[in-house]
This record gives C-alpha cells, structure tokens and sequence, in this order.
C-alpha cells in the first residue's frame, strides 16, 4: 500500500504523527490534496481544517489557525501556530475538541467567511465519527 508520512507539529508539540493514504490541505491559495508521490512543495497554509485519510479508509480532522507545510514524495510535514484535533471516544470528548476547535479559529481575525467555512467542515466531520 502506498502511504504517506504525515506530521502535525505545534509549538506546544506534535499533534499526529503517522502513515496515512492521504490528505487535503487548507492552503492560502484553496484546499489541495497530497497524495504518495506528490511533487515536493513548500506552502502557506490558512485557517481551515487538515482532512486526513488513514490507512483503513477513516478521516481524521484537525483544525488549524494557520501554519506552513513542506511536502516530499513519500512525507508531509505540517507546522502549525495551533491546532486541535477534533475526535475521542465519545460524544461528549468530540463536543469538547469540537468546542476547542471554534475556540481557535475564533482567535484569529484574517476572514469571517474562511472561519465559518471551517467551522462547518469541523462540524460535519464530528458528526460523521463513530463511537
């Protein structure tokens, strides 16, 4: 199977840390998709949410404020000023990510209209989650 290495790192440490099939970037110029074999990059990345597509099919989301991520063929590393993961392992453990996560996209002012973009996608991907 062909994966990628992603890494999400904070100033307050590593976020994720795993081999995943893919993910879709919030990229300041639109939402982009790497994939195993990506030609390498280096971007801005904006307010918005990382969708991750782990190695058995499932998403994982994390909300960031925003950050930059370097991209090889086979790893993607994410350098973020903050970022939530929204998950756990029951209702009440997603709401509260789900609540940090607004929290954090609220904390910056660059656009209205970027933030309640993200702060949908961050909802429907909560809702999605199984427990």
């Amino acid at each position: 199977m062909n994966t990628l290495k992603l890494e999400i790192v904070t100033p307050e440490g590593q976020i994720f840390t795993n081999d995943v099939k893919g993910v879709t970037l919030p990229g300041k110029e639109g939402e982009f998709g790497v994939l195993p074999n990506h030609a390498s990059i280096v971007a801005l990345l904006q307010a918005g949410i990382i969708d991750i597509e782990l190695k058995d099919g499932n998403h994982d989301v994390v909300a960031i404020n925003w950050g930059h991520v370097k991209v090889d063929e086979n790893s993607v590393t994410i350098l973020a000023d903050g970022a939530v993961s929204i998950g756990g392992t029951s209702e009440s453990e997603v709401a509260k990510s789900l609540e940090a996560a607004k929290e954090l996209l609220k904390s910056i002012s660059d656009s209205d209209v970027a933030i309640a973009m993200a702060t949908a996608k961050i909802e429907s991907a909560a809702k999605l989650k199984k427990f």
